[in-house]
């Protein structure tokens, strides 16, 4: 009877530390910092400031292209994006993010485009990573393909990011419906021209990424 309560005993423990080993490995698996990130973040504030200047200066000069009759275009970089995440949005639109989510980045690449933050909830924090592929189904109708979802190493359960990304949407004034593309969720995005009250509709037919930066043209009639 001794020697089956020890052999009992010896196989709790070894499934209580296979637990234990298993909760700090998936916690240390949720530390994991992305290479992408850990760069973004390093970059000197004298560099950011300048991004975001830049950024500021791409938006105004669209703003008043849209406002015209013709064709129009804009190139926005990675450095330029996250400098004004980095400066601007804090400085200025520190409510456009949500509560317990810090210090967003970009990284983009012909592919896809990495968007990553920090992400704090119940005492615990990780760094988030969404990666999607933008792309225009037809003029004014942006595609964005949802291809993984993570904190740190770990997948994240892809309905609690479509909601959000559903209600972030909808608040902006978009309309959203999803569908699927190999298995992987695809968002629709009616993107509505800002200039219709004014007597003009603005389109936009093009949509590009490169190496660290995106592309976008279109025309005001």
């Amino acid at each position: 009877m001794r020697k089956r309560t020890r052999v009992i005993l010896a196989v709790l423990l070894g499934l209580l530390l296979s637990v234990i080993l298993g909760l700090f490995l998936l916690y240390k698996a949720t530390q994991h910092v992305p290479e992408e990130y850990r760069a973004a973040l390093e970059v000197d504030p004298v560099r950011q400031r300048q991004g975001s200047e830049e950024m500021l200066r791409q938006a105004g000069a669209l703003a008043g292209d849209l406002e015209k009759k013709g064709r129009w275009q804009v190139l926005f970089t990675a450095a330029q994006i996250n400098g004004w995440l980095a400066v601007d949005m804090v400085e200025n639109h520190a409510d456009l993010l949500p509560e317990g989510f810090s210090d967003p980045r970009v990284a983009i690449t012909p592919d896809c485009i990495m968007l990553f933050g920090r992400a704090r909830w119940g005492g615990h924090q990780s760094v988030v990573s969404l990666i999607v592929e933008p792309y225009l189904l037809e003029p004014n109708v942006l595609a964005v393909r949802i291809r993984d979802a993570r904190a740190g190493l770990v997948p994240l359960p892809l309905g609690d990011v479509l909601e959000a990304l559903s209600d972030s949407a909808i608040r902006g004034g978009f309309d959203i419906h999803w569908q699927k593309a190999e298995g992987d969720p695809v968002a629709l995005i009616s993107i509505p021209s800002p200039l219709e009250d004014n007597g003009r509709t603005v389109s936009i037919d093009d949509l590009r990424l490169g190496d660290g930066e995106i592309f976008a043209s279109g025309k005001t009639e």
